[in-house]
C-alpha cells in the first residue's frame, strides 16, 4: 500500500468521539476538552454526538496525548507542536515528490 492509499484510508474513516476515545485509550472528557479548546476539530457543532473524526485526526489524537504525557504540555501547546508535526510532514511529502533527497 502507498502512502496516498494509506493517506486515503485515512481521509475516509469516520470515527464517532465515542469510537475515538476508545481507539486512542483517552477520555470522552478529554476528546470534548481537546475539541472546546480548538486544537481538534476545525469548526465543531455545539453537540459531541455529531462530531466525526477521521483517521488523521485519531492520529493527532495520539500525539497530542503523547505530547501532553510526555512532556506535560497543556493542550494549546501540544496543539501547536501537533501542527508543526503536520506543516513538516506535508513539506517533507512535497520534496519526496518533487524526487528530492528527504533527510
Amino acid at each position: 500500500m502507498t502512502q496516498e492509499h494509506i493517506a486515503l484510508s485515512l481521509e475516509e474513516t469516520r470515527l464517532t468521539v465515542d469510537e475515538l476515545s476508545v481507539s486512542c485509550t483517552v477520555s470522552r472528557e478529554w476528546i470534548v476538552q481537546h475539541v472546546q479548546a480548538g486544537v481538534l476539530l476545525a469548526d465543531p457543532s455545539p453537540d459531541p454526538s455529531g462530531w466525526g473524526f477521521s483517521g488523521r485526526d485519531l492520529l493527532r489524537v495520539r500525539r497530542l496525548y503523547a505530547l501532553e504525557r510526555d512532556f506535560d504540555a497543556n493542550p494549546e501547546l501540544a496543539g501547536l507542536v501537533a501542527d508543526l508535526f503536520d506543516e513538516l510532514e506535508r513539506l517533507r511529502g512535497r520534496l519526496r515528490r518533487a524526487g528530492l533527497p528527504v533527510d
